[in-house]
C-alpha cells in the first residue's frame, strides 16, 4: 500500500533516500528498503518515520517482534506523523486487531486529513466494525477529494444505505448518473450499479420510478443480466399492483426455468393466493402448470403440499411411481415433509407398498416397469419405516433388497442409518464401511463412514479413512481437515471425545470450530474494497447481511454451547480437568496414533526449515499460524478462568439474542456462577418465552430460586426486586419447591426427559435416594415416550449419584432395545469395537482402492 513521502526535517539528500525507501516498500524490494532505512538512520538515528518504515519492512521479512518494537519506538519519537500512525495501523490490521487499527488510522487522519490511502483503509475498517455513521463521513471526504472516480459516488451511496438512509442513497445515485457519458453497451460494472439503484428504489417503495429505470436500462442494453431484469420486473410489478403485467412477467420466468419454486410462489402471490390459505385456487393453477409443462417437477411437488383427500392420492401416485421407475434415490427426502399430515403419510405408504407387492408377485417379464423399480420401492419403504421408528420392518426390507441387489451402496447406507437409530452405532459403522467399499472413490460414502465411526467411538479408525483424501505430508488427517475448515469433522470428533469423557480433546475441537467462524468473519474484510472496485453491490449487501447473522449457524451454536457446558462442569468440579487428561484412559492404538502424529509434525517442521526460501521473501503483515504447543488441550482445560472463557465464547450469541433454549440456558448457567444476576434473569426469561415447559428450564428455575433464598444478605435493589418478581411469576411464593416439582411431573409424566429433570431436582432437594431411583425407573413404563438419548442421560445420572441400581437400569434398557449396543457394558463395547476393527482389517485389500486425491 503506497505511503506518501514526507521529509520531516530531513536534509535534501536523506529526504530523497526516504522517498526511495517508500518506493522500495511499495514494490516490495524489502532488503533494499532495509538498506535505505539504515542509510538514513546512520546519520539520523532518532528519525521516527524512518524507524517506523524499517519496522514495517522487518515485519514483512518475518521479524515481527523486532519490527513491532521499532514501530512503537518511531511513534514515540514522532507522535504527530501520519506515516508513523499509518504504519502502526497497517501492522494492527494485519494482526486482525481492527479496533486498535482504526484508532491508529484516526490518529493518522488528524495530521493528514486528505490522505486517500488512509481514508480508504479507514472506510474498510469502519465497515468491518459496522460503524456506519463514521463510514458515511469517511466516504463523503473521499468523494470531495476525488469526485471524478465513480466508485467514490457509489461507495457513498452504499454507506448511506448501510446507515439506513435510503433516500440520501437514492439522491446520490441519481446525481451520479446524470454525470455519466459515453457508457458502452454491456458494461458489466455499470449494469451492476443500475441494478443496485433499482434495488434502492424498490426498498423505498418507489415502484413506478424503479420500473421506469429498469425498462429504460433494459432497452438501452445498459443492464447485462437478463434474468435479473425479468425477476426485478416481475417482483416490482407485483408490488405496484399491476396484476396483468406481473402475471405475464411471472409466466415468462416460469417458462424460462419451470423448476424454480420461487417463481410459482411469486405467480400465486401476485394473484393474492397463499398456498396455506387459498388451497383450491392454488391447486387449480399448479395443476394447469403441470399440464402445460409436463417435464416440470416443481408445480407437482408444490401441489402435494396443498392437496388433500382423493386429490392428493391422484397427484401423489404418478409422482411417486415416476420417480421410482427413474430410480431417484432422493425421493424420500423430497416427500418427507409431507409426513406432518398423518393422512398423507398413510396414502404414500399404501401407494408404494401396493407397487412393491405387485412387483413382487408378478414375473419380471410380465411387467412394464424397469427391473430396478422393485429395488427402489424397497429402498423407499425402508426409509419410510425407519423414519417412523419401525426399525425391524425397515431392516427386514433392506435385507431383502440387499439379497436381491448386493451392489447398491444406498441400501447399506440406509441400513446403517436404521441401525444407528436403534442405538447400534458399531453395527451402523460396519454397514457403512461395506457401502463405501462398493465405491472407494465416493467421497460422500467415505466421509459418512468416518462420521459413523466417530459416533461408534472409533476415532483413530475414522481418521484412517479421512486420511484417504487429505494431504499425505500433513501431520495428521485431522490437522489437514482443520486447515480445510471441515465443520462436520470438527464437531463429530469433538462430540466423540465429549461422550468418551476426554474433555480436553473435545474442547480443542470446539475451539477449532470457533476459530473457523472467526476466520470467516475476518475474510469479509477483503470484500469491502473489492466490491466497490468491481461494483458487485447487490451481492456485497447480501454478504454484509449474511455476516451479521454468521454466528447463528447451527454448527457454531452446537460447538459453543457444548464448550460452555464443559467449562461450567470444570468450574463445578475441577477434578474433571485432571481426570480427562489422564493418558491411562487411552487405548494402545490411540497412544500409538499420538506418537505417530507427533513424529509426523516434527518431520513437517524440519522440512519447512530446510526448504526455507530466500530471506527477501515477503511474508506479509499477517502473523504466521501460531505453533500449537497444546495439541492435547491439557493447558486449555487447566485454565484458571473457565467461566470467563465460557462467557467469551457465548458473547456473540448474547448480542444476537437468538431464540434457542439451549443457548439461553447455557448463558444462564455461566451468568449465575459469575453472579451476573440481571443477565441470568434475561436469559431465563428468554428460555421461558420460547418453551415454558422445557425440562432443563424447570431445573434452572428451581436452582435459581434456591440460590436467591439462600443468599445472605439478600440482593439489594434494583436487581433484587426484579429477580424476586420474575421468579414469583414462574414459581408462586406460596408453593414449596417439592410441590412445584411434583406438579411438573404430573403434567409431563409421559416424558422421559421430564422424569429425569424431576429426579435431578429431587436430588438437589436431598430426597431419599431410593425414591429418586424409583422415579427414574418409571421412564421404562409403557406409556412413557422414550428415546435412546434420554435413557443414556438417565443412565449417566444414576452413575453420577453412585446408584446401586445403575447396572439394573442398564440391563433393562439393553433388554428393551435388543439391537442397541450403547447400553452394553464398557467391556462388551470394547470387545465389539475390536471385532469391528478386525473386520475392517480383513477388508484391508479392498481399502487400497485408488481414490481421488
Amino acid at each position: 500500500m503506497p505511503l506518501p513521502a514526507n521529509k520531516r526535517n530531513l536534509p535534501s539528500k536523506e529526504a530523497t533516500v526516504f522517498r526511495e525507501l517508500l518506493t522500495l516498500y511499495e514494490t516490495r524490494q524489502l532488503k533494499k528498503g532495509q538498506k535505505a532505512a539504515d542509510q538514513i538512520l546512520k546519520k539520523f538515528p532518532e528519525h521516527g518515520e524512518t524507524i517506523c518504515m524499517k519496522g514495517l519492512i522487518l515485519t514483512h521479512l518475518g521479524k515481527r517482534e523486532e519490527g513491532l518494537e521499532l514501530v512503537k519506538k518511531g511513534i514515540r519519537l514522532d507522535l504527530t506523523s501520519h506515516i508513523c500512525w499509518h504504519v502502526f495501523g497497517l501492522i494492527q490490521k494485519g494482526e486482525k486487531n481492527y479496533e486498535e487499527a482504526l484508532k491508529s488510522y484516526t490518529q493518522a487522519l488528524r495530521f493528514d486529513k486528505e490522505n486517500l490511502n488512509i481514508l480508504r483503509d479507514t472506510a474498510h475498517l469502519q465497515t468491518q466494525l459496522r460503524i456506519y455513521d463514521g463510514l458515511v463521513d469517511t466516504r463523503h471526504t473521499l468523494l470531495k477529494i476525488r469526485p471524478q472516480l465513480r466508485q467514490n459516488w457509489v461507495a457513498l451511496a452504499v454507506a448511506h444505505h448501510l446507515n439506513g438512509d435510503l433516500p440520501i442513497a437514492k439522491k446520490i445515485l441519481e446525481n451520479y448518473e446524470t454525470m455519466l457519458k459515453n457508457i458502452p453497451d454491456y458494461d458489466v460494472e455499470h449494469s451492476e450499479m443500475l441494478l443496485y439503484h433499482i434495488r434502492v428504489l424498490e426498498d423505498l417503495g418507489d415502484f413506478s420510478q424503479a420500473l421506469s429505470l429498469l425498462d429504460v436500462s433494459a432497452k438501452s442494453r445498459a443492464i447485462v443480466d437478463r434474468t435479473s431484469i425479468m425477476e426485478y420486473r416481475a417482483r416490482i410489478l407485483s408490488k405496484s399492483n399491476s396484476n396483468e403485467e406481473a402475471e405475464n412477467a411471472w409466466r415468462a420466468l416460469i417458462e424460462q426455468n419451470p423448476d424454480c419454486y420461487e417463481y410459482y410462489r411469486g405467480f400465486l402471490s401476485n394473484q393474492g393466493i397463499e398456498l396455506d390459505e387459498n388451497r383450491r385456487q392454488a391447486l387449480d393453477i399448479l395443476i394447469t402448470f403441470s399440464d402445460q409443462i409436463p417435464r416440470a417437477t416443481a408445480p407437482r411437488r408444490l401441489a402435494l403440499n396443498i392437496a388433500t383427500g382423493d386429490e392428493f392420492k391422484d397427484i401423489v401416485e404418478p409422482y411417486l411411481l415416476n420417480a421410482l421407475s427413474k430410480g431417484i434415490p432422493s425421493l424420500f427426502v423430497d416427500v418427507k415433509s409431507l409426513y406432518r399430515d398423518s393422512e398423507k403419510q398413510h396414502v404414500i405408504e399404501s401407494v408404494v407398498e401396493g407397487l412393491r407387492e405387485r412387483l413382487a408377485a408378478e414375473p419380471l417379464s410380465s411387467t412394464s416397469e424397469p427391473p430396478t423399480t422393485y429395488i427402489w420401492a424397497l429402498y423407499f419403504l425402508a426409509q419410510h419405516h425407519s423414519f417412523l421408528s419401525r426399525y425391524p420392518v425397515a431392516i427386514s426390507m433392506l435385507d431383502t433388497a440387499i439379497a436381491h441387489t448386493p451392489s447398491l451402496p444406498e441400501l447399506y447406507l440406509c441400513k446403517a442409518r436404521a441401525l444407528k437409530r436403534t442405538g447400534d452405532y458399531i453395527g451402523a459403522s460396519v454397514y457403512l464401511n461395506d457401502a463405501r467399499l462398493l465405491d472407494g472413490q465416493d467421497r460422500f460414502l467415505n466421509t459418512k463412514c468416518a462420521k459413523y465411526r466417530l459416533r461408534a467411538g472409533l476415532v483413530e479408525e475414522a481418521n484412517e479413512i479421512l486420511g484417504l483424501f487429505t494431504k499425505k505430508d500433513a501431520s495428521s488427517p485431522g490437522a489437514d481437515l482443520e486447515d480445510m475448515q471441515s465443520l462436520l469433522y470438527l464437531t463429530e470428533e469433538g462430540d466423540s471425545h465429549y461422550r468418551s469423557g476426554r474433555l480436553n480433546l473435545a474442547l480443542k475441537k470446539y475451539y477449532a470450530v470457533n476459530k473457523v467462524f472467526d476466520e470467516m468473519e475476518d475474510d469479509q474484510f477483503d470484500f469491502h474494497g473489492y466490491s466497490m472496485r468491481k461494483f458487485t453491490l447487490n451481492v456485497y449487501l447480501d454478504l454484509i447481511k449474511w455476516e451479521d447473522q454468521l454466528r447463528l449457524h447451527p454448527t457454531y451454536i452446537h460447538a459453543v454451547v457444548s464448550a460452555s457446558r464443559i467449562w461450567v462442569a470444570v468450574y463445578d468440579d475441577p477434578t474433571l480437568a485432571s481426570n480427562s487428561t489422564s493418558t491411562g484412559s487411552l487405548s494402545e492404538s490411540e497412544k500409538k496414533a499420538k506418537r505417530k502424529a507427533k513424529k509426523a509434525q516434527k518431520t513437517q517442521e524440519d522440512s519447512k526449515k530446510a526448504n526455507a526460501t530466500a530471506s527477501n521473501e515477503d511474508k506479509g503483515l499477517e502473523p504466521p499460524p501460531a505453533k500449537d504447543e497444546d495439541s492435547e488441550g491439557i493447558k486449555l482445560i487447566s485454565a484458571t478462568d473457565p467461566l470467563e472463557r465460557a462467557a467469551k465464547l457465548l458473547a456473540p450469541l448474547t448480542i444476537l439474542s437468538t431464540r434457542n433454549v439451549d443457548v439461553a440456558l447455557a448463558i444462564f448457567d455461566v451468568a449465575l456462577r459469575r453472579k451476573k444476576f440481571l443477565q441470568a434473569i434475561k436469559s431465563l426469561k428468554l428460555a421461558h418465552s420460547i418453551d415454558a415447559e422445557h425440562p432443563e428450564l424447570h431445573i434452572r428455575a428451581i436452582e435459581f430460586r434456591r440460590l436467591v433464598i439462600s443468599l445472605q444478605p439478600p440482593i439489594s435493589a434494583p436487581v433484587g426486586p426484579v429477580l424476586t418478581d420474575f421468579l414469583s411469576s414462574i414459581i408462586p411464593e406460596e408453593v414449596t419447591l417439592e410441590t412445584y416439582n411434583s406438579q411438573y411431573l404430573q403434567r409431563h409424566s409421559n416424558s422421559a426427559q421430564a422424569i429425569l429433570a424431576c429426579a435431578k431436582v429431587s436430588y438437589k432437594l436431598i430426597s431419599p435416594q431410593p425414591e429418586i431411583e424409583s422415579l427414574l425407573f418409571t421412564a421404562l413404563n409403557a406409556e412413557v415416550n422414550l428415546d435412546i438419548k434420554s435413557l443414556l442421560a438417565i443412565m449417566s445420572f444414576l452413575e453420577e449419584i453412585k446408584s446401586s441400581r445403575a447396572e439394573e437400569f442398564r440391563s433393562a434398557c439393553a433388554a428393551k432395545y435388543e439391537r442397541s449396543t450403547v447400553f452394553r457394558s464398557p467391556e462388551e463395547l470394547a470387545t465389539l469395537r475390536r471385532e469391528c476393527i478386525a473386520a475392517d482389517a480383513a477388508d484391508g485389500d479392498k481399502d487400497k482402492l485408488e481414490v481421488i486425491g
